[in-house]
């Protein structure tokens, strides 16, 4: 290779486009000249600061984040409890969970929501104002056997009999250690008011924090400890349960405890503290970071000592690299230097197509590098940082997925409970449900459609909750005024579900199932293209399920004949489409009758 003239070199030069080669053998030879010493302090500065500045940085994101996901996770539990309070309202137990006859059912309810929330839920009891009630719980758990539960719950029942002067609206416990193994976890508990908002009793429960330990578990690595506090300096959840027992006061040896315990708890503060703690043979340099939370009055703590920062992060390592490197780096900076710049321009480029890569979304890219240390370090850092994004983005989907089954076990349970009230209907929602989305899939309805038609059509009939039994459960035909009473039910369940946010786009179902094509359909006799087609589908397939199933004034009819009787309503009853999409599937034998309960 010929070497380029000086005037060349000095026209790159002035355009500021000279070659790698070039500018990393100027560098070098430009830090070869510098005073050893100095260049070694500038280093240990330098690194002394980038390390505490990443460890606040990490610190400050790893606390925040831990914050987000325990009030979420509080006020996600909560919204469960409440959940089931409504269920206790919707199916009349609400003032009657302690009376003997209503119990089994009230157990039911319970036993259904502790088996739905495994993860979470240990123990769950509905009480009346009597003091007396039922009770659901994991394996052989029993409240009563452990005093300091049983005075929670003690205390959560006289707060919530005090809530008509209060205005308290949930109790939340002190922190508890759950023997054998000092399990933490807490009680929590909302209030029962009858339908004049009297005081009917208490819902509680006895909620395990295990999910928050094993993330703090998860944080707890490389010499970080991390844990949760309330503000009186108390332990809720440590890794180490051997000597922190939830409920222990922490503020003794934690001088983060005791800043966290002198702030007013309304305030949401993250701050990065650096102190010393007592060690065995000198004074500990240690760097931490507290986040509190007011919803909760929790604070999320994380604290390392600056010796393992420097050691995980190759300072000490350094010092003494930085020595040999500056002492030949003046002879070997021309030899190498051609090489350096090579081996410098190539990773770069790879590791700038993965960059592009990562920006696209392909986050299962990793960048192969060698050459350089720094380079390397570069990609190793850029490889570890996609891993953690694709991980991330896992457990968001797993959670997402989490959250999505528990509301559709919840809209499962409200379905159930209404089909509870009419021994003639049990399964009824499921299999509307289960019809609808069978006949969504042969229209070719996109997943997210086919969603919002199955939760819609597992809560058509929620509006009979607000139906007079002598109504609903009457053996033979109604009466006009009995008709007209059982015609609202579209309206009241409309107007249940329509302060639910999430169920904005389920209400068309709910409320228009029984509108006709030919507009002589209620509650509002829309015509043809004025009834969306959500409650299209779910008047054909309700109607399906009445005519295949008994009732109290028809015999079950087998399918080829109602499949006739709903063709012949076609056009005027019936979206002519809708019900061609129904024959179709039943000739392909996608849909079939069956005495079981179906779930969907």
């Amino acid at each position: 290779m010929t070497s380029p003239s000086p005037i060349s070199v000095w026209q790159r030069l002035r355009s500021g486009r000279l070659r790698i080669l070039w500018l990393v053998l100027g560098a070098l030879l430009l830090v070869s000249v510098l005073p050893i010493g100095l260049y070694h302090r500038q280093v240990l500065e330098l690194s002394q600061d980038k390390l505490v500045d990443t460890e606040r940085v990490e610190q400050t994101d790893l606390t925040r984040s831990l914050a987000q996901e325990i009030q979420f996770f509080e006020s996600n539990l909560t919204q469960q409890l409440v959940s089931e309070r409504q269920i206790l309202a919707l199916t009349g137990l609400i003032d009657h969970v302690d009376d003997p006859i209503e119990q089994p059912k009230v157990t039911r309810l319970l036993e259904n929501f502790v088996d739905s929330n495994r993860n979470t839920f240990i123990y769950l009891t509905a009480v009346g104002k009597s003091g007396k009630g039922t009770s659901a719980s994991q394996g052989n758990f029993r409240a009563e056997q452990d005093p300091f539960v049983a005075k929670a719950l003690q205390s959560a029942f006289v707060t919530c009999l005090q809530s008509q002067q209060t205005q308290m609206t949930k109790f939340r416990s002190d922190p508890l250690a759950l023997a054998p193994d000092n399990r933490p976890a807490f009680v929590i508990a909302v209030p029962l008011k009858d339908i004049n908002d009297n005081f009917a009793g208490m819902l509680a429960a006895v909620v395990s924090l295990d999910p928050i330990l094993r993330r703090l578990q998860d944080a707890s690595v490389r010499g970080r400890d991390v844990f949760v506090v309330d503000h009186y300096g108390h332990i809720v959840a440590h890794p180490n349960t051997k000597n922190y027992v939830p409920g222990a006061d922490a503020s003794a040896n934690s001088k983060l405890v005791e800043q966290v315990m002198a702030l007013p708890r309304e305030l949401r503060n993250t701050e990065t503290v650096r102190f010393t703690e007592a060690g065995k043979k000198h004074p500990i340099e240690m760097i931490g970071t507290y986040s509190t939370f007011p919803e909760v009055n929790w604070a999320v703590i994380a604290q390392r000592s600056l010796e393992q920062a420097r050691a995980d992060s190759g300072v000490t390592d350094l010092n003494r690299q930085a020595l040999a490197f500056v002492s030949v780096v003046v002879l070997v900076a021309i030899l190498f230097g051609y090489f350096f710049a090579v081996g410098i321009s190539r990773p770069i480029l790879r590791l700038a197509a993965s960059t592009r890569a990562i920006s696209r979304g392909e986050f299962h890219q990793r960048t192969q590098v060698r050459g350089a240390a720094e380079i390397s370090e570069l990609a190793e850092n850029f490889n570890k940082m996609a891993g953690d994004i694709e991980e991330y983005i896992e457990r968001l989907k797993e959670a997402a997925e989490e959250n999505r089954e528990l509301f559709l076990g919840s809209i499962r349970m409200l379905a159930a409970a209404i089909d509870e009230k009419d021994p003639y209907t049990r399964g009824h929602s499921g299999r509307v449900a289960k019809y609808s989305t069978l006949i969504g899939q042969e229209l070719g309805l996109p997943a997210p459609e086919l969603d919002r038609l199955k939760i819609s059509a597992l809560l058509h009939d929620v509006g009979k909750i607000g139906v007079e039994d002598r109504v609903l459960k009457k053996p033979g035909a109604l009466t006009p005024e009995e008709f007209d009473l059982m015609k609202q039910h579209t309206v009241k369940g409309a107007n249940i579900m329509r302060p639910v946010s999430q169920l904005k786009e389920m209400l068309p179902g709910i409320e228009l199932h029984h509108e006709h094509m030919d507009g002589r359909g209620y509650p509002y006799g829309l015509q043809g293209p004025q009834i969306p087609l959500m409650a299209r589908i779910i008047g054909v397939a309700d109607t399906l399920d009445a005519m295949t199933t008994n009732r109290p004034y028809q015999s079950a009819m087998d399918l080829d004949f109602a499949l006739n009787k709903i063709k012949a309503l076609g056009g005027t009853k019936f979206d002519v489409v809708i019900v061609n999409a129904l024959e179709s599937t039943i000739n392909a034998g996608k849909l079939r009758l069956s005495a079981v309960e179906v779930h969907v």
